[in-house]
């Protein structure tokens, strides 16, 4: 997943992004367009579109769903936001920063994952986090590797203002930054990981994902009122959504072959990135996901970080700008903004066969 935020630019931009699009127009429609990008827990979409699973299930409710692969991460999350798309693959932080942020009511219709061990702070040579006091560390700023990094050192009772500065690195760069003799540690995501621990001996893995379990959410996002003008819509994408989640499940290897060359490895790599996933490949899993109970911690967490970094919406002015909703009813966040929802609606009904 090209996790790259690239917020500064992004964050800046918000609210003449809001003002200038309207936001996916909300009416009874029959025609839906997905955005996702390359990531071991949204390769599905690819693999939904191109199998005609999607096709199948978009034809037993009337309507056509188009997946449509974009190639930048960050790119796919401000179309979203600006109504080319119906939906777009993110994680709930970008979620929250970019559309909910900028003004566009935006539903979680799919708890798809969590980050367990695919992103990761890597020090180079022997040592601990806590190592990390007084060097520099390279990232994507903004991004999910600058909230793990926040949460890590938290952990050992440092913060950013005891490391040597962060450095602004593209993952395009990573791998080649990380080799140079000036890095001395860096935080990303997979298949970069896989590819630094693997090809560099002295690489260390001092704290991941695994550590922080339901903090890095993967979502498929969808425009609230298109969704609840549509519920076709939310039922067709659903039930396509977890009947690959059944072949992963099985086993298939034809549909996680597929999946591994679309992302660039093979069917061992791709595994191997499932391995640091926590998959809801049952739907009743993903709806106790968006219920946990530390969901709104969570969340209320994430939003001080954004609000920290200057990136939660357009003059947010405070952590509390954007409401965030559970499926309960209860809020975080400014009960009278709600733009964030975590809605179980669809999940339980592929829990329950209803589909």
């Amino acid at each position: 997943m090209t996790k790259s935020n690239l917020l500064t630019a992004s964050a800046l931009s918000l609210g003449v992004l809001a003002a200038s699009f309207a936001p996916a127009t909300a009416e009874q429609k029959s025609e839906f367009k997905l955005a996702w990008s390359i990531y071991v827990g949204w390769m599905p979409w690819g693999y939904l579109e191109d199998s005609g699973i999607m096709d199948k299930w978009a034809d037993k409710y009337g309507i056509t769903v188009d997946i449509v692969q974009i190639n930048d991460y960050v790119e796919s999350i401000n179309q979203y936001t600006a109504g080319a798309f119906d939906g777009v693959s993110a994680t709930n932080m970008d979620t929250l920063s970019i559309p909910s942020g900028g003004g566009v009511d935006t539903t979680a219709l799919i708890v798809g994952d969590y980050s367990n061990g695919n992103d990761a702070v890597i020090l180079k040579g022997a040592g601990t986090l806590a190592d990390l006091k007084g060097k520099p560390v390279n990232l994507v700023e903004l991004s999910v590797s600058h909230y793990l990094l926040a949460r890590g050192l938290d952990t050992v009772g440092l913060s950013e203002a005891d490391l040597d500065g962060v450095i602004n690195t593209s993952d395009a760069d990573m791998i080649a930054a990380y080799a140079t003799d000036g890095v001395e540690a860096v935080v990303t995501w997979n298949p970069l990981v896989s590819e630094i621990l693997g090809a560099n001996p002295d690489a260390t893995n001092v704290f991941d994902s695994a550590q922080i379990p339901g903090e890095i959410l993967d979502l498929m996002v969808v425009n609230t009122e298109t969704l609840a003008d549509n519920p076709a819509f939310g039922k067709a994408v659903a039930g396509a959504w977890y009947e690959v989640m059944s072949l992963m499940a099985a086993g298939d290897e034809a549909a996680l072959t597929a999946m591994a060359e679309a992302s660039g490895t093979d069917l061992a790599g791709y595994k191997a990135q499932l391995a640091a996933t926590e998959m809801f490949f049952d739907p009743a899993a993903a709806v106790a996901q968006a219920s946990a109970a530390d969901l709104p911690g969570t969340m209320t967490a994430v939003a001080a970080f954004l609000f920290d970094k200057g990136i939660l919406g357009e003059g947010a002015p405070s952590a509390d700008f954007v409401g965030v909703a559970y499926p309960d009813g209860t809020t975080t966040g400014d009960a009278a903004n709600v733009k964030f929802r975590f809605d179980a609606t669809y999940m339980q009904m592929a829990a329950d066969g209803a589909l």
